[in-house]
C-alpha cells in the first residue's frame, strides 16, 4: 500500500463553524456573551433529550440555568467540588486508571486524593478500566466528600451501583457547618441536602454517551450528582479550549441559585457578567469572593454551537470506524473495549487495544513500528500512581496491579471522524503486517 500519513486526533472544522466564529468576531461580543449562554441552553436540552434540534429560545426559562460553560473540563471538575465545599481536610476517591485532572481538581481544593484500583481486565462487558467497586466501598471514610467516577473512552459508569455505595455509607457523612461566608454557607445548605458524599463524573470523554436507567435512557450530565464536560480540541466536540459544568436537580435548592455560583467562581467573584454589565445603567457590581476566571469566551462558544449542529452524525461516523477496529482485534485475538452494550450506549471518543502477550517494552515496539508507516498511536492512560506528582505524594503502582496490568499492553488507536474508509483500512493492515512480524499473527 502508498504509504501514509495518519494524525491521531485532529479536530473536524468544517465552514460552518468557520462562519459562525466570524459572525462573533463581527458581532463585537468575543468574551462572555449571547453565544456562550445559548450553547449553554442547547447542551442542557441535549443531554435531557439527546436531540440537538430543540428550540431552547421559544422556553429560554425550561433550559436556562442548568448548564454552565467554562474554559476548561479542568476548571469545571474543580469548580464541582469547590461548590460542594471540598477542601482541607477531605478526602476525595479517584480511580488510579485516569488523566491527571481527575486527581488535580482536588489537590487544588485542598483536599487529599484517594486512589482505588480497577477491575481486573476492566468491566466485564464494556472491558472499560472501571473502578473496583468493592474496593471504592472500603476506600470511604467519614473524611470521604467526593468520589470521583470517570467515563472513560466515552463508556459510562455504573452510577446505580456507586449511588448505592455512597447511600450505604450516608452515616458516615458529616456535612460541613458555614462560617457565614456567601459560598461556605451555600457549600453547607449542599451537603446538608445530600446528607451523604456527592458523586462527581469527569465525563471529559462522554458528551452524548448514555446509559440505561430503571428502563429509561440517561445521559452524560444526567447520571451523577455533578458533571465536568472537555471541549478540548481532541475530543468528540469542540470548542478549541473549553468545558462545562452541569448538575441533577438538588431539592430544596433552586438551578438559579446553583448557576449563580458557578458565575461568580468563574468570574472572579463578580456579580455581573460582562453581558450583564452591558445593559443600560447596570454598570456597577460587587465582588462577592477573591474567586477564580476561567468563564468561556463567545469566539469559542460560536465553534460549539456549530459542532453541536453536527454532533449526531460525527458520532454516528465514530461508531462504522468502531466496527471495523472491532472486526480487526476479533480476527488477531486483542482485547478491546465494548462501546455499545446492552444498556450502555458510548460516546465513542477512544479505542483501547489490548494485546494479550505483550509487556510495556513490545508494545512501545508496537507503536513504534506503526509510527514507522505513518500511523499515529496512542496510550490512555499511564496510570496516576506511576507519575512523579503522584509519587511524590506516596503513591506506589504496586498498590495497583490490575491498572498496571491494564496499561502495560495498552494501545490507543486514531479514532476521530477526519478518517476516510481508505485509511482505516490503511491503519487495519498495518496492524495485521505489525501482528503477523511480532507475534506471528
Amino acid at each position: 500500500m502508498e504509504k501514509r500519513f495518519i494524525k491521531f486526533s485532529p479536530p473536524d472544522i468544517s465552514e460552518a463553524e468557520i462562519s459562525e466564529v466570524c459572525e462573533a468576531l463581527r458581532s463585537g461580543w468575543i468574551t462572555t456573551g449571547p453565544r456562550t449562554k445559548l450553547l449553554e441552553r442547547r447542551l442542557a436540552a441535549y443531554i435531557e433529550t439527546g436531540r440537538v434540534d430543540i428550540d431552547t429560545e421559544s422556553d429560554v426559562d425550561r433550559w436556562s440555568n442548568r448548564v454552565v460553560c467554562l474554559n476548561s473540563a479542568t476548571a469545571a471538575e474543580e469548580l464541582n467540588l469547590r461548590i460542594f465545599g471540598v477542601g482541607e481536610g477531605d478526602e476525595v476517591i479517584v480511580p488510579a486508571y485516569t488523566y491527571s485532572a481527575s486527581a488535580s481538581a482536588a489537590v487544588h481544593c485542598g483536599a487529599t486524593v484517594k486512589f482505588v484500583d480497577i477491575v481486573k481486565d476492566g468491566e466485564p462487558l464494556t472491558h472499560m478500566p472501571a473502578m473496583d467497586y468493592d474496593k471504592l466501598a472500603e476506600a470511604i471514610t467519614e473524611k470521604t466528600k467526593a468520589i470521583v467516577c470517570v467515563d472513560l473512552a466515552g463508556i459510562v459508569c455504573d452510577y446505580e451501583k456507586i449511588f448505592e455505595i455512597v447511600e450505604a455509607k450516608k452515616d458516615l457523612f458529616h456535612p460541613m457547618e458555614s462560617d457565614g461566608t456567601p459560598l461556605k454557607e451555600f457549600s453547607s445548605r449542599l451537603q446538608k441536602a445530600f446528607g451523604r458524599v456527592a458523586v462527581v463524573s469527569d465525563c471529559a470523554h462522554g458528551l452524548g454517551g448514555s446509559r440505561e436507567v430503571d428502563g429509561a435512557k440517561r445521559y452524560c450530565g444526567a447520571l451523577a450528582d455533578f458533571t465536568g464536560f472537555s471541549f478540548h480540541a481532541v475530543k468528540n466536540f469542540t470548542t478549541a479550549e473549553g468545558g462545562a459544568s452541569t448538575w441533577r436537580p438538588i431539592a430544596g435548592i433552586e438551578n438559579a441559585e446553583i448557576y449563580k455560583f458557578y458565575q461568580l467562581l468563574s468570574l472572579h467573584g463578580q456579580n455581573k457578567d460582562a453581558l450583564a454589565k452591558a445593559k443600560v445603567g447596570a454598570w456597577e457590581y460587587d465582588i462577592i469572593g477573591p474567586w477564580y476566571k476561567c468563564n468561556m469566551t463567545d469566539v469559542m462558544a460560536a465553534i460549539g454551537l456549530r459542532q453541536l449542529d453536527r454532533y449526531p452524525g460525527l458520532l454516528d461516523r465514530r461508531v462504522e470506524i468502531i466496527k471495523k477496529y472491532d472486526a480487526l482485534c476479533d480476527e488477531l485475538g486483542f482485547s478491546h473495549l465494548n462501546h455499545h452494550v446492552s444498556g450502555i450506549d458510548s460516546s465513542n471518543h477512544l479505542y483501547l487495544m489490548r494485546v494479550p502477550s505483550f509487556d510495556e517494552e513490545k508494545r512501545n515496539e508496537m507503536i513504534t513500528r506503526l509510527a514507522e508507516q505513518g500511523v499515529s498511536t496512542n496510550v490512555h492512560y499511564k496510570p496516576l500512581p506511576m507519575m512523579t506528582a503522584y509519587r511524590s505524594m506516596g503513591f506506589d503502582i504496586k498498590d495497583f496491579p490490575n491498572a498496571f496490568d491494564y496499561y502495560r499492553n495498552l494501545i490507543t488507536l486514531p479514532l476521530h471522524t477526519l478518517l476516510s474508509d481508505e485509511d482505516v483500512d490503511y491503519i487495519c493492515e498495518n496492524i495485521r503486517q505489525v501482528a503477523r512480524e511480532m507475534i506471528g499473527c
